[in-house]
């Protein structure tokens, strides 16, 4: 019985052979959209979760609450973790984790690498990172202890045994010691290194950094018992601080809380940032998107599996009159809905294997190397695939199985308008969501080029930033660029724009007439870097060699820091005491504002200073025609000069919108899933019409008889399906709104939404829907009525 019910399944989609190829290609198309989001959104989720103890690791943040402001810190003073592993014994292990840069001097040759921290000892014993050589008790206990990745060590080493091996690493009195080898560090963890190195290189004596209650720089994690409560032990960190730093506290006016952020909420749910974030807010967003693109097509195949099931009935009819009972007739119009289901299913798997790679692309990461790393995934899929199967096929099996054979037989059965009811409603469901779609895709298109043609208060084109490190070279290099023609100036500078940058204890003279303590963001510079940025000079006046005291006595604030101060006017700033960082000077200019953090971020106050100790950063001004050569001509006189040290730049624009990275692959896929969903729409939007061209092609051919134009029969089949559009779209507007206002509030500088944003999507999707409409409508217009009529 069952063999011949899907035989007769195959035979009825053969037999219409169109409607079988648009119920397939639009589930298809669906199901890879969603598997897609399925795979991105477990991606997203799964980040740090290798980790065995995961659930009982914390990372240790705190706020620092000054006279000015509360500084929400995503790092802690450097003894912080060991003191409270030494404090509490629900701490099990600690460990501080910091990111730094390795000059490797191999042959001769120096090779800067950038994915490199500085953790304690009991790193390995915390963190779930395989080990392929050493033993993670012991290999992190020694200054310049090096663990190394696979790929470094065979870079270094090759194929001999690297354990014991040395590297001589540029600026460290003794060379570095391999001591381990790990597997690559998955991507989906937000700490990220290629060497790992050992802390105490950094904390042993004469540093005293263990000592440290006021310096801030790495980042903290501890592991705790099973049992402990996070919030108990954190109502303990008080009395600690208290104990250990109060005095400091009190006298530099700083005063510090401790937090415990659990780690697996750093990536995606934390507002302090850290070295990889994510956002929690993006992943709902495709979640949603993905079931959406998912109820979309099974809209489709719902709309068309009741359209079509009308034209059933007089089977229906003469099988209930030989016997065929109710459950079995259900049971029929089930397993053909669930065969195309399937097929679709099978379709999807092989469109999702084709499509990852581009998908990977789009998303900036690799997402997943394929649909069979996680075979649940393809379980998920093909559930999904069954559901909206027999979902599917339920309404028409009820209503068809219930059909009186006699009426039927008769010719005396009459369609009824719940069916038409039912298919209006989904298609005005389909369209909400679609015009909701094109709403965000054109809201985010526009934040986006908002954030790029934002004024940022400082000129970031045609500008070549150059790691340095090259200490007393510096001039003769400087003096040597700059004569090659097409570099139009140099300057140098600690950070730029879009980069890290140190906050530093900074005590300065309020309007008041009182030091007010700040911790405060501080660029060194020199006197060519404001002019060079094009950075506007709003009070004082900016860096200069004229004046011999800048060098050790001067400082530049921006407009932010003037407010934080104080003061109304920015006049009236120059000329106050400053002290900071062991240097005590007054502050001799204003700049305005400008933007040195993303746009997602508010400008912060921020001080300048020369110092020509820490600029290791050239910025290079080169000509907008032949750069390619100009930036040859720079490499060839670097070598020159400096032939062990490696030739690096990038562009401070690039540099800069990389900040906007995530971002833009948001708005990339946002756009690329509401594409789907719109041409989805269109497929089922296409069979409905073909449908009732077809139901109505006696009238249309009765209308052509009796003198009715081509345009007016075009009217007469659109405009039903337009007023259902115009009811998604005044459905579809305030939601929209509403989540889009809520995304762009993770925005410091966004637009405005306005109204033309919605018009613009209302016509977008009235012409989409029009022309798919009236492809068909004007197919049946512009048939022979007479052969209509013949063949009725």
């Amino acid at each position: 019985m069952i063999k011949n019910y899907f035989k007769i399944a195959f035979r009825n989609l053969f037999k219409h052979i169109g409607f079988t190829a648009l119920n397939i290609s639009g589930l298809a198309i669906g199901m890879t959209a969603g598997f897609l989001v399925l795979l991105y959104v477990s991606f997203e989720l799964s980040y740090d979760k290798m980790h065995e103890k995961s659930d009982s690791i914390y990372r240790i943040v705190a706020d620092i609450k000054t006279p000015s402001e509360t500084i929400e810190a995503s790092i802690a003073a450097w003894p912080v973790a060991p003191a409270l592993e030494q404090e509490f014994p629900e701490i099990l292990k600690s460990t501080r984790v910091m990111n730094l840069n390795l000059t490797v001097v191999k042959n001769n040759k120096k090779v800067i690498e950038e994915d490199v921290v500085a953790v304690d000892s009991s790193f390995f014993e915390i963190f779930d990172f395989e080990l392929v050589k050493g033993d993670k008790t012991q290999i992190l206990k020694q200054p310049n202890s090096l663990v190394l990745s696979e790929t470094i060590a065979n870079k270094y080493f090759g194929q001999d045994n690297p354990i014991g091996q040395n590297l001589e690493l540029e600026g460290f009195d003794d060379l570095g010691v391999v001591t381990g080898v790990m597997k690559e560090i998955p991507e989906n963890s937000q700490i990220q290194a290629d060497i790992v190195m050992s802390m105490i290189t950094f904390t042993a004596s004469p540093s005293d950094r263990d000592e440290q209650w006021g310096s801030y720089d790495p980042s903290h994690y501890v592991l705790t018992s099973e049992s402990v409560n996070p919030k108990d032990l954190e109502s303990k960190f008080p009395a600690f601080i208290e104990k250990r730093t109060g005095d400091q506290m009190r006298q530099s006016q700083m005063f510090v809380t401790l937090f415990l952020e659990p780690f697996s909420d750093v990536y995606l749910k934390s507002s302090r940032g850290g070295n990889i974030t994510g956002n929690i807010n993006n992943v709902y967003i495709f979640s949603i998107i993905g079931i959406f693109i998912l109820l979309i097509a099974s809209i489709n195949y719902i709309n068309l599996a009741t359209a079509r099931s009308v034209e059933r009935a007089r089977e229906v009819g003469i099988r209930k009159v030989v016997g065929a009972q109710k459950n079995q007739l259900a049971f029929q119009f089930i397993s053909e809905s669930v065969v195309v289901c399937l097929l679709a299913f099978l379709l999807a798997v092989g469109l999702t294997a084709l499509s990852l790679p581009y998908f990977n692309a789009l998303a900036g990461k690799t997402v997943s190397s394929g649909i069979f790393t996680e075979p649940v995934n393809i379980l998920y899929l093909f559930l999904i695939a069954l559901s909206i199967g027999v979902v599917a096929g339920i309404y028409p099996a009820i209503v068809l199985s219930s059909f009186r054979p006699v009426s039927v037989l008769k010719g005396s059965f009459s369609k009824g308008s719940k069916g038409v009811l039912l298919r209006k409603s989904l298609v005005v469901v389909q369209f909400t969501i679609s015009i909701a779609l094109i709403i965000g895709t054109i809201i985010i298109y526009n934040q986006m080029q908002y954030m790029r043609n934002q004024d940022l208060g400082f000129n970031k084109e045609h500008t070549l930033v150059i790691p340095t490190q090259i200490g007393n070279s510096q001039d003769a290099l400087k003096t040597s660029i700059s004569a090659i023609p097409g570099v139009k100036g140099i300057a140098l500078a600690s950070s730029v724009p879009g980069s890290g940058n140190p906050a530093a204890y900074s005590e300065i003279e309020n309007q008041n007439g009182d030091l007010q303590v700040a911790n405060l963001d501080l660029y060194f510079v020199n006197e060519d870097y404001i002019p060079q940025l094009g950075m506007e000079v709003v009070a004082g006046r900016a860096f200069s060699r004229d004046f011999a005291s800048d060098s050790t006595q001067a400082m530049i604030i921006n407009e932010k820091a003037v407010s934080l101060l104080g003061y109304t006017n920015a006049k009236d700033a120059i000329g106050a005491r400053y002290q900071q960082w062991g240097s005590n000077g007054q502050i001799i200019g204003v700049v305005k504002d400008f933007n040195f953090r993303s746009l997602q971020q508010d400008i912060a106050p921020i001080t300048m200073r020369l110092d020509p100790n820490s600029t290791n950063i050239m910025t290079v001004k080169i000509a907008s025609n032949n750069i390619t050569q100009t930036i040859g001509a720079i490499e060839k006189t670097w070598l020159s000069m400096m032939p062990a040290d490696p030739f690096e730049y990038y562009f401070l624009d690039e540099l800069f919108d990389e900040q906007y990275e995530a971002e833009e692959d948001f708005g990339n896929l946002f756009l690329s899933f509401a594409l789907l969903a719109i041409f989805i729409s269109c497929l089922g939007l296409l069979g409905l019409a073909a449908h009732s061209t077809i139901q109505r092609k006696k009238e249309i051919g009765i209308r052509k008889v009796i003198g009715a134009s081509v345009g007016s029969i075009v009217n007469l089949l659109s405009k039903d399906f337009i007023k259902l559009v115009g009811i998604a779209f005044v459905i579809s507007a305030p939601l929209a709104w509403y989540a889009m206002h809520n995304w762009l509030e993770d925005f410091a500088y966004k637009i405005d939404i306005e109204w033309w944003m919605f018009i613009m999507a209302g016509v977008i999707a009235i012409t989409i829907a029009l022309a798919t409409v009236s492809f068909q409508a004007i197919k049946s217009a512009t048939t022979n009525p007479v052969k209509s009529l013949r063949t009725e």
